[in-house]
């Protein structure tokens, strides 16, 4: 470690990747040996002559990388030589979207090297997962996603369920077969950014419908129709994002008694309800001849595989967001499809799911000790918060003053349907952001927030 000043002082990165990318090197050319122990982070620090916080957060990309692994009270140990050469290409590895509301990522070697086991016997049938196949998954893997279904209430028949290339597809599917341009849809007065975008490709109106904090209203539903005429209502009524609001089961059955006196087809987002250990049944469950519910796997598995499992509220109706699928997408990806499936029969995909889950409560409960400065909305299940800004901070100054750390910021305009106010923003607590360096990030925003309110 003599020289990693110098190869610090050279490189292009910020000094934390470049911390990482030493280890990196060491391992390549035998001067880190497996199970060698790393100095402690604070006598690092002073090695090289960095501080405390850039070494941590070397050590902490060095780990989702594979390079390294830490044990409290032991120290940090370089892993073996074969667990190194199998990491991909490190472009890859540092890459992500800040602006997506991912979920924790696997940490555990153990959980980790079960889904390798899953992917390897996968590449057993490579070649034939190279082919063109059914645009909505054949028979086993709709019988996976039936069984994973079934963890929310929900048993349809096999003529009902598709297993599709992601829930942005299967939105941009279903709005294709019940509606055209210039067409109105109702959501939430706050919805997901991502059905703004697809609503607004597809030359949708949008109208946004007022909120309390069981979600929406169900007389201003029953106006709303009346006055717009909708072709579809679109909720993501379990851990909404932006706002982690969970829609309890008694306003889930007033709107859908509302639906049902119009007719009016609901999609439903179901992005996070299998993160949520108690979450209230689907709407899909109390009326089914109305909904096309969406399950995405992003949220519970992993955003890379790009699937969801879908239920159409009927086999007709199947048939046609089949065809919307493979005007879209051509079809599902066979190779995450077969992954998928196998993840969810050996019980890998609920292990995941699980992981997720105590995960993103240890984030959560991080987050409530850590932000003292202003309030804020969330869920011990939910995957980020919802902060308001004082009334004299701007979205832009904090996105700005935030803007060298690591942590996904979005502005509450992203998700409103009309106006541009931003009172609110999103903090995502996930993703590749890893827990080590979580309470150091928000510590940094607590402070930033205290900073400019105080006109400082």
């Amino acid at each position: 470690m003599e020289n990693w000043t110098q190869r610090i002082e050279r490189s292009a990165k910020p000094r934390y990747l470049a911390i990482a990318d030493c280890i990196a090197q060491d391992m390549k050319d035998r001067v880190l040996l497996p199970g060698d122990r790393l100095p402690p982070q604070r006598k690092l620090a002073d090695l090289i002559g960095v501080d405390f916080t850039t070494v941590s957060r070397g050590y902490t990309e060095a780990i989702s990388r594979g390079l390294i692994e830490s044990h409290v009270g032991k120290g940090t140990f370089v892993l073996p030589q074969q667990s190194y050469s199998a990491i991909s290409d490190e472009r890859r590895a540092l890459a992500h979207d800040l602006t997506m509301n991912a979920p924790p990522e696997p940490t555990d070697p153990e959980l980790i090297e079960r889904m390798r086991s899953g992917l390897s016997a996968v590449s057993n049938d490579l070649v034939h997962l190279l082919r063109y196949q059914n645009p909505i998954g054949g028979e086993i893997d709709k019988e996976a996603a039936s069984i994973w279904l079934s963890m929310r209430g929900l048993v349809p028949n096999l003529d009902r369920v598709a297993v599709t290339p992601g829930a942005h597809a299967t939105m941009l599917a279903i709005l294709t077969i019940l509606s055209r341009p210039g067409d109105c849809i109702l959501c939430e007065d706050i919805t997901y950014a991502g059905f703004k975008k697809i609503a607004a490709q597809l030359g949708l109106r949008l109208i946004g419908l007022p909120m309390d904090a069981d979600g929406i209203l169900p007389d201003a539903l029953e106006a709303a129709i009346k006055e717009h005429h909708p072709k579809a209502l679109y909720l993501n009524p379990t851990l909404h994002n932006p706002s982690t609001l969970i829609v309890p089961q008694d306003r889930r059955l007033e709107i859908t008694n509302v639906m049902k006196r119009h007719d009016l087809p609901l999609i439903e987002d179901d992005a996070y309800g299998f993160v949520l250990p108690d979450a209230p049944p689907p709407m899909a469950a109390s009326a089914p001849e109305l909904t096309w519910y969406i399950g995405g796997l992003a949220k519970c598995i992993g955003a890379g595989l790009r699937l969801a499992y879908a239920i159409a509220p009927s086999a007709r109706g199947c048939f046609a967001m089949e065809n919307g699928i493979r005007a879209v997408s051509v079809m599902a990806s066979p190779v995450s499809m077969a992954l998928a499936t196998r993840w969810v029969l050996d019980g890998t995909a609920d292990q995941i799911r699980r992981f997720i889950r105590s995960e993103t409560a240890i984030r959560q409960e991080i987050a409530a000790k850590t932000i003292t400065e202003v309030v804020f909305v969330s869920n011990p299940h939910a995957f980020n918060i919802w902060l308001r800004l004082p009334d004299n901070v701007t979205c832009a100054a904090l996105m700005s003053n935030m803007s060298n750390q690591e942590i996904g910021i979005s502005p509450e305009s992203a998700f409103r349907t009309t106006g541009n106010q931003d009172r609110f923003v999103r903090i995502c607590l996930g993703g590749r952001l890893h827990r080590n360096v979580l309470p150091q990030t928000l510590t940094h925003l607590n402070n930033q927030l205290w900073q400019l309110s105080k006109g400082a």
